[in-house]
């Protein structure tokens, strides 16, 4: 089973949950894989300590010209839809930054002037957090195409019984990315005029993708209930509510896991995940 776990906006406490989960889960006996797909600010790590045993780098392909092959056609210019690459006089200029590794260009060279050539975009991190099997995924500063690195992180998760997929914020492409593939969307938010109007945004989100969610409110009692009228006038389930807690800031301020140094929640954990399952 691949639980995602998403939020409308950054800050509403998506990794506190996902990891907290992934835990409490591996507790029970079951093989869990926590993903970090969140890769431009990946902090997993942080909470649950990942001895990690391999690194290695994530690479895209882009094109490599030899210019004594070239006979400056001009076709891989027309069939670039970025202008990754553009023909000048005698020249070919190439951005890697532009191109998105769809292949085109040395395709359609007619005399193979153009071949693959890879290019660091990322890092891929695996390792062990206790009993629960741990990769993350970091993109390159300067970067700005995530979704290759994301799609590493994916590729890499072992075979176990749960994967839990901490997905990066918002609604853009590194979000439908991390949940397409997803059995259940776990939609993280916090009962504030912010919260709700990026839920909505998710809920719509979700439901376009054709994905199962229910939501987390976390963080509970700071602001009024509109999350939970909204929520019931859309039929949405609220399979948590996770209070207000000095006690789970202080906590989160120290990199430590709620579940470990408040056992008071531990049940809060074990009921959102059984609810997932029925």
């Amino acid at each position: 089973m691949r639980i995602a776990v998403a939020s409308g906006k950054g800050g509403t406490g998506k990794t506190t949950v996902a990891t907290n989960l992934a835990t409490v889960t591996a507790q029970d006996g079951r093989a869990v894989a926590y993903l970090d797909c969140d890769v431009e600010e990946p902090n997993g790590a942080l909470f649950l300590k990942p001895a990690i045993t391999e690194s290695r780098d994530i690479t895209v392909s882009i094109p490599k010209v030899d210019l004594g092959l070239c006979t400056h056609c001009g076709l891989c210019g027309r069939i670039c839809q970025y202008s990754a690459i553009t023909p000048v006089n005698k020249d070919v200029l190439v951005f890697p930054e532009l191109c998105h590794s769809c292949g085109g260009c040395w395709l359609v060279c007619p005399v193979g002037a153009i071949t693959e050539s890879p290019r660091a975009v990322g890092k891929l991190d695996t390792g062990m957090a206790g009993n629960v099997h741990f990769v993350q995924g970091i993109l390159n500063i300067g970067e700005s195409r995530s979704v290759p690195v994301i799609s590493q992180v994916k590729k890499s998760a072992p075979e176990v019984d749960l994967e839990i997929i901490d997905s990066p914020p918002g609604t853009s492409c590194p979000v439908i990315e991390s949940v397409r593939d997803a059995d259940f969307v776990l939609l993280v938010t916090e009962p504030t005029p912010f919260g709700l109007n990026d839920l909505e945004l998710a809920v719509e989100t979700m439901r376009a993708l054709g994905i199962p969610f229910g939501v987390v409110v976390n963080r509970s009692g700071i602001g009024d209930d509109r999350i939970h009228a909204y929520c019931r006038g859309k039929d949405i389930p609220i399979l948590a509510d996770i209070p207000d807690d000095r006690k789970i800031a202080e906590a989160y301020s120290r990199g430590d896991l709620i579940v470990k140094v408040l056992p008071e929640y531990q049940r809060v954990f074990e009921n959102l995940m059984k609810t997932i399952y029925k």
